[in-house]
């Protein structure tokens, strides 16, 4: 499951034989596995453009493979194999053609993709004559360029006129998509953002899979229940949290239904990779995201000396930077005054070991600390019940605040609740109950209980019985 664009890899590894067979790996770079596969499958002494055309396609056909990671999202420690029955012939240690060497070490930096959509494309293709498939015919490139047809032109005569060549595409080294971390309640970033768009096609085909109201890269609790019951569905631990087998599962599922891995595509969307987060938080910052840092940071400096009480302002300020150095040197983080995504996890996980303590029950009169994880539209909690439980009773008292049943549900009337409450006291309008919104309502209901609670000796301000 890839959060980001298509690049070329620098080395390829090759598994030499059929997926499940006991065969060698090996890793060369993919500029020469392209040359060898060149070699191995068309004739030097063909049209130019008949060997551009079907360079092209190799490039994209091994391209798609690396970038679902079709193999190692399978289980596997290779990107492709050599079987000729489902990938590209391969041969290991094979001379190469001088004139395929140099065309393709012009253009093993492009790829095929179809407009509109990022991936490369499952350049499907066979000979043509021993071998009929819906993609390009190698010996029927020759005819075509022998015909005067451009490489362009062969490829849209076989592949359509919605394809286009993506050229200069950067080289890098591949990595495991899969987080460093497991992702669960709380974990931010793109590749929660990714989860959840994948989270939410897949759940087209298997409707009791609830949708992510969402795809915000906030791992929340309606994220947390969808992946359970993608857990539940696909045989794995239902526990709500994205390890390897989990996101690799989801990967495999989400190339399925979208049939990455053939030539009719539904296409993966810029939208769908385009990254989200700039990773940190630093002086000079402000809004929400801020103001949720600070108020972990103040809720724990009660607790560790070492963290000095700062104000929950939004605004990224000298104090703010010197209670995330002092807690980052505490963790053994980089002492760097920034919230990276490192950081936060940490000042995460340690300020929900303190709420997880706390029961989320409504016990009327009493507030508890914002529970650690943005409630929004969809969610379905106990802290959910508990905000509308706080908000019915502010209800009670501010005619523009409507009254709704508790249900444990954030739904429609929950959200328009949360949208009047932020307008009317100034906070950034955003549906969700974050750190701020979450802060406001309990002090703003604990004033309101104790305002309103007489004790011994106290009295209304007017006569209420007897004669004076």
């Amino acid at each position: 499951m890839n959060t980001f664009l298509p690049f070329i890899p620098d080395t390829v590894t090759v598994h030499l034989g059929a997926p499940g067979a006991p065969a060698e790996n090996v890793t060369v770079p993919f500029e020469e596995y392209i040359a060898n596969v060149a070699s191995s499958e068309i004739y030097p002494t063909w049209p130019e453009s008949a060997i551009r055309a079907n360079v092209y396609a190799q490039i994209s056909f091994a391209l798609n493979r690396i970038y679902t990671e079709y193999y190692p999202s399978r289980g596997y420690d290779f990107d492709i194999t050599n079987d000729t029955s489902i990938d590209q012939s391969f041969v290991n240690g094979r001379d190469i053609f001088e004139n395929i060497e140099q065309i393709v070490g012009e253009i093993f930096t492009s790829y095929i993709s179809r407009q509109g959509s990022v991936e490369p494309l499952f350049a499907q293709y066979c000979d043509g004559i021993e071998v009929q498939c819906g993609g390009l015919s190698q010996w029927g490139s020759v005819t075509l360029a022998e015909q005067g047809y451009s490489p362009i032109d062969i490829l849209t005569y076989y592949y359509g006129n919605d394809i286009e060549i993506v050229r200069d595409v950067p080289v890098g080294s591949l990595t495991p998509s899969a987080p460093a971390s497991p992702l669960r309640l709380g974990s931010v970033g793109d590749s929660v953002r990714a989860l959840q768009i994948r989270l939410n096609r897949i759940s087209a085909n298997y409707p009791s899979i609830p949708k992510i109201a969402q795809p915000d890269g906030v791992f929340s609790y309606d994220t947390e229940e969808a992946v359970k019951r993608f857990q539940e569905i696909f045989s794995l631990t239902p526990d709500g949290i994205v390890g390897n087998a989990t996101w690799y599962r989801t990967e495999r599922i989400y190339n399925a239904v979208k049939r990455l891995n053939e030539l009719t595509s539904e296409g993966i969307s810029l939208s769908e990779v385009t990254a989200q987060y700039n990773g940190s938080l630093s002086e000079g910052d402000s809004g929400s995201d801020v103001i949720n840092v600070q108020y972990l940071l103040s809720y724990l400096s009660a607790f560790f000396n070492f963290l000095p009480s700062i104000a929950v302002d939004g605004l990224y300020g000298p104090s703010t930077a010197a209670a995330v150095r002092a807690f980052q040197e505490a963790y053994a983080l980089p002492v760097t005054g920034e919230v990276d995504l490192p950081t936060w996890d940490a000042l995460w996980r340690t300020y929900l070991g303190f709420v997880e303590t706390i029961p989320l029950s409504y016990t009327e009169g009493v507030v508890v600390p914002y529970p650690g994880v943005p409630l929004r539209f969809g969610a379905s909690s106990d802290a959910v019940r508990l905000l509308q439980e706080y908000l019915n009773y502010l209800a009670q008292y501010d005619p523009a605040l409507p009254s709704f049943p508790v249900t444990g549900y954030y739904g429609s009337r929950t959200q328009e609740a949360v949208n009047v409450f932020q307008r009317t006291r100034n906070l950034e309008v955003t549906g969700t109950v974050g750190a701020a919104t979450w802060n406001a309502i309990t002090e703003e209901y604990r004033d309101l209980y104790l305002g309103n609670q007489l004790r011994e000796g106290q009295y209304p301000g007017f006569d209420i019985g007897g004669t004076s």
